[in-house]
């Protein structure tokens, strides 16, 4: 009789969890804790907000604390890489052509943990980083996923994305309608998803208000959207080009 252990049963055994909570270096705030309730309840989330709301902050707490928490066996990480050039074209390997769109989400990642910890956990492909093109053919289980700048990601990307998710896992869309990278701004995915969760059962929709920069943002985000709806007519500074002695 075989006495050996089951491959499976190693594979499949639940891992020790920490007895205390994860300790974060920033602490959310009201509107953030009660976007993250639901995050937790739902399947997919569309995270909405101006610059400065906290959406990719808030997305990496969530993956790093479940990914701590051994809740999940990893944080994948995908955002659209808008550019004249494709990404083959760029030197180095994934990590390195990736790198220049990724490090917003990193700088997120070491303000809340220490990046020692977190860096370890890139290395080991615990927190793997995956382009939007390559998400194609991969089912992602036991996973958090979080898709940032999801406004220059398109309709059929979109579409691709969203139904890479499987089991066990949750997926985080962070978006702006008003940083639309794209040359048609109506082939953003994003508001079209968004608009399409109440019709779909765990797909939840939140928008976050609050800003977490300085409040001149604020200011400068409502300048440049007004500017934008009547068209965008800059004058002149007056300068010529030269500057005043």
């Amino acid at each position: 009789m075989n006495t050996q252990p089951n491959h499976e049963d190693e594979i499949f055994k639940e891992k020790r969890k920490p007895k205390n909570p994860i300790t974060f270096k920033l602490q959310l705030n009201e509107e953030q804790k009660q976007a993250k309730a639901k995050i937790l309840e739902s399947t997919i989330t569309l995270l909405a907000g101006a610059a400065g709301s906290g959406k990719t902050l808030l997305a990496c707490q969530i993956g790093l604390e479940r990914l701590f928490m051994r809740e999940v066996e990893k944080v994948i990480i995908t955002r659209p890489t808008v550019s004249k050039e494709e990404i083959g074209f760029l030197p180095g390997d994934l990590r390195e052509k990736m790198d220049p769109w990724v490090q917003p989400i990193y700088q997120n990642m070491f303000l809340l943990y220490n990046k020692e910890k977190v860096e370890k956990c890139i290395a080991e492909g615990q927190i793997e980083i995956v382009p939007v093109s390559f998400m194609r053919g991969r089912t992602f289980v036991n996973c958090v996923v979080i898709v940032d700048e999801a406004q220059n990601v398109t309709h059929e990307q979109m579409e691709m994305i969203v139904t890479r998710i499987g089991k066990g896992s949750k997926m985080i869309i962070c978006g702006d309608d008003a940083q639309v990278d794209l040359k048609q701004k109506r082939d953003s995915g994003f508001k079209f998803l968004y608009s399409a969760a109440k019709r779909i059962k765990n797909l939840e929709a939140i928008s976050l208000k609050q800003n977490h920069r300085d409040p001149i943002v604020e200011d400068l985000i409502n300048l440049y959207n007004d500017a934008y709806e009547k068209g965008m007519s800059l004058g002149s500074s007056g300068t010529n080009g030269s500057s005043k002695k």
